[in-house]
C-alpha cells in the first residue's frame, strides 16, 4: 500500500518527529520557557550555561526562552498563510480553469502579473509600503502566495473538466459550483495539499526574511527571523542567531520531508522518490 511506505521512509519519519515536536512546542511554550522571554533576567551576552541554556542577548533575556516564545509567532502564522492562500487560490484557480472564457482570461492575467516578480522581491515592496509589523508582512505574503495554487488548480480543473464523470454530472444538471463541489473538488484536494504542504516550510523562510529585514515582528515581540538579525550585530555572540537559525532550519526541513513522503503517498506516478 502506498501510504504505509510512503510514510516507512527513515526521512519521512524523521521530518514528522521533528514536525509534531515543533508543534507541541508551539503549543506547550508558555510551561517551557524558563524565563519570560521579554523580561532582562540574566547579565547581558552570556554564552550558553547551566542557566541560560542558549545563552542570553544584548539586552541580557534568555535566548532559550525567546526560540520556544517564537513559535507561537512563526509557525502558526505560517499555517495561517498557507491555509488562507491554500483557499483562496485553489477555488480562484477551479472557476478559471472551469468557466474558461473572459473569467478564465482576466484571472491569469493578473496571476500572470504577481509571478512576473520574486515573491521575496515583491512581498519586501509591499510590506514596505504598508509599514513593519506582523500584520502587514502577512498581508504582504498573502498576496504573492496566492498565484501558484491557482495556476496548479486551474491545470488540474482543465485536465478534469472533460472527464465523461464530470460531463455526466452536467447533463444530469449540476450547476457550475455543484460540480466543482462535487465532481472536481475530491480529485484536485489531494495535488494541493502536497503544494501546501511543501509551501509551509517557505512560508516560515518568507515570514522570517521579512522579520530579518525590519518588515516582519516588530521587537521586542520574540520571532525568529528578528531573533536572527539581532544577532547580526554582534558576531562574538554567535548563539543570539545561531539558534533560532537552527529552529527555521529544523521545522523547514522537517516539514520538506513531510512534503515529499505526502507526495510519494497520494502521487501514484511517484516511485520512491524520497530516498
Amino acid at each position: 500500500m502506498r501510504v504505509p511506505d510512503a510514510w516507512k521512509n527513515p526521512l519521512a519519519i524523521s521530518g514528522t518527529v521533528i514536525v509534531v515536536l515543533w508543534l507541541l512546542v508551539t503549543v506547550f511554550a508558555p510551561w517551557l520557557a524558563p524565563f519570560d522571554p521579554l523580561a532582562q533576567e540574566s547579565a547581558r551576552l552570556l554564552a550558553p550555561n547551566g542557566t541560560n541554556w542558549f545563552g542570553t542577548d544584548a539586552l541580557g533575556r534568555d535566548v532559550f526562552s525567546r526560540v520556544i516564545a517564537g513559535t507561537r509567532t512563526s509557525i502558526p502564522v505560517a499555517m495561517i498563510l498557507v491555509v488562507i492562500s491554500l483557499l483562496f487560490g485553489t477555488v480562484l484557480g477551479a472557476v478559471a480553469g472551469f468557466l474558461g472564457t473572459a473569467v478564465d482570461e482576466v484571472i491569469m492575467r493578473v496571476t500572470d502579473v504577481v509571478l512576473a516578480f520574486p515573491s521575496i522581491i515583491l512581498a519586501m515592496v509591499i510590506a514596505a509600503a504598508l509599514g513593519p509589523s506582523l500584520m502587514n508582512a502577512v498581508i504582504a505574503l498573502l498576496l504573492v502566495s496566492w498565484p501558484q495554487y491557482t495556476r496548479i488548480s486551474r491545470s488540474l480543473v482543465i485536465s478534469l473538466r472533460s472527464s465523461e464523470f464530470v460531463i455526466a454530472g452536467r447533463l444530469m444538471g449540476s450547476g457550475v459550483f455543484t460540480s466543482l463541489r462535487r465532481d472536481i473538488a475530491p480529485n484536485v484536494a489531494s495535488p494541493m495539499l502536497v503544494l501546501a504542504a511543501a509551501d509551509f516550510g517557505s512560508a516560515i523562510l518568507l515570514l522570517s526574511g521579512l522579520s530579518f529585514l525590519g518588515l516582519g515582528a516588530v521587537p521586542p515581540a520574540p520571532e525568529w527571523g528578528s531573533m536572527v538579525s539581532d544577532g547580526t550585530s554582534n558576531f562574538s555572540a554567535w548563539w543570539i542567531a545561531a539558534f533560532p537559525g537552527l529552529a527555521i532550519f529544523t521545522i523547514v526541513v522537517g516539514v520538506n520531508f513531510m512534503g515529499d513522503a505526502m507526495r510519494d503517498a497520494l502521487d501514484p506516478r511517484s516511485n520512491g522518490r524520497l530516498s
